[in-house]
């Protein structure tokens, strides 16, 4: 119990609190910034895959399938890996900055590389669904309007795509933001890699003078807890937007069933 108070008390060191935010702070703007570029690649794949059907585009149809299909298949530490070995670094990011040394930069940038390709499969096939639930007939109807097909994707289709992928496009947030705990592997900046380092400290912190089984519950355990708080939170924003988009859906229902039962009430 001595060592679990001891474990605890470093909880209530405002520096290791500090640190840790720092690393949720992080954590968030690692994974919105993934989950962005991952909706910009993630829609050119889909409108791809979905529309590419000529003989002149089917090649760029291969492709797209060929690059969602495999990220969507293979799992997100191998591209990590990957990336650390064969992706290319701008020059901007080779010094130092956020008070990480250039190596650490460069890792970073890798990883988020490999954490953006191995998104961007997934929200592509999110995007292609909420493709297919706007009707073709709609398309049609820009063509005789005069659109183009660019301007029939960016006035017509994509708009209700995307109001009506909102709620899963969240849930792909909280899942993004649980992926970057394997950045933790190579960089030193998200909340997990930063609870690695104060565990792998945490003699200096905890009084005993040395590393307790205690510690790495407690830590641990803090992080799981920051993890499920900001998680639970969007989850609880998706459940409520489904609940909104389903309560809006009945009135529109219950709308339509007025009219036509007024309708007939007018032709009896």
């Amino acid at each position: 119990m001595d060592t679990l108070g001891n474990s605890l008390s470093m909880l209530g060191n405002p520096a290791i609190i500090t640190f840790l935010l720092n690393g949720v702070l992080f954590t968030l703007i690692i994974s919105v910034v993934a989950v962005l570029f991952s909706i910009v690649l993630g829609t050119v794949l889909a409108l791809l895959r979905n529309y590419c059907t000529t003989k002149k585009t089917k090649i760029l149809k291969a492709v797209s399938v060929t690059y969602i299909e495999l990220f969507r298949n293979t799992p997100l530490l191998f591209w990590i890996f990957i990336c650390l070995v064969f992706c290319p670094v701008p020059a901007f990011v080779d010094q130092p900055m956020f008070g990480l040394s250039s190596v650490n930069n460069k890792l970073l940038f890798k990883a988020a590389i490999a954490l953006i390709l191995y998104t961007s499969g997934v929200i592509a096939e999110i995007v292609r669904g909420g493709l297919n639930s706007v009707p073709h007939g709609q398309i049609e109807a820009g063509h005789s309007q005069g659109f183009s097909m660019v301007q029939i994707m960016w006035y017509i289709v994509l708009p209700q795509t995307f109001r009506a992928i909102i709620p899963t496009l969240l849930s792909q947030v909280i899942t993004t933001i649980k992926d970057s705990s394997f950045l933790a592997n190579v960089a030193v900046i998200e909340l997990m890699s930063r609870t690695k380092q104060i565990l792998s400290a945490a003699n200096r912190y905890n009084g005993t003078n040395s590393i307790n089984v205690s510690d790495v519950f407690v830590l641990f355990g803090a992080a799981a807890l920051i993890y499920f708080v900001i998680n639970f939170s969007l989850s609880m924003t998706v459940r409520n937007l489904q609940k909104k988009r389903m309560a809006v859906g009945g009135r529109r229902k219950s709308s339509a069933l007025d009219r036509i039962g007024k309708g007939v009430a007018l032709d009896g």
